[in-house]
């Protein structure tokens, strides 16, 4: 089992940014695909974006907000999210996940397809 730590989250106002970070808590080869879904209070988790890679020569990504931006340093073995224009809704637990195979784009947004999970790192947005 794969242990996902994520940080990088905390309070901000309406309009700033903030970057989330993932990375397995030990060392640990994640060779398909890295996501973040959030879940805000008395809502059910929702998808934010994915990273695949080892389909093609280039990573693919997929993200539900323009405002948000994932990316992954492979050296690193960590993904990061970009969180740019913050709004108070999107106030949130934010949770990375990981696979350890490639799957299609359209099921990267389900969060069934993801065998490991993080604590989640909160994420608060002031107005």
């Amino acid at each position: 089992q794969v242990q996902l730590v994520e940080s990088g989250g905390g309070l901000v106002q309406a309009g700033e940014s903030l970057r989330l970070s993932c990375a397995p808590s030990e060392r640990a080869s994640i060779n398909g695909a890295m996501a973040w879904f959030r879940q805000a209070p008395g809502k059910g988790r929702e998808f934010v974006a994915a990273i695949r890679w080892g389909i093609r020569a280039s990573d693919d990504v997929v993200s539900e907000e323009a405002r948000f931006t994932i990316s992954r340093d492979a050296a690193k073995n960590t993904a990061y999210l970009h969180m740019n224009s913050l709004k108070p809704e999107d106030t949130a637990t934010y949770y990375c996940a990981a696979r350890l195979m490639a799957i299609s784009i359209p099921s990267l947004k389900k969060d069934e397809m993801y065998h490991h999970w993080g604590q989640g790192t909160q994420v608060t947005v002031s107005s």
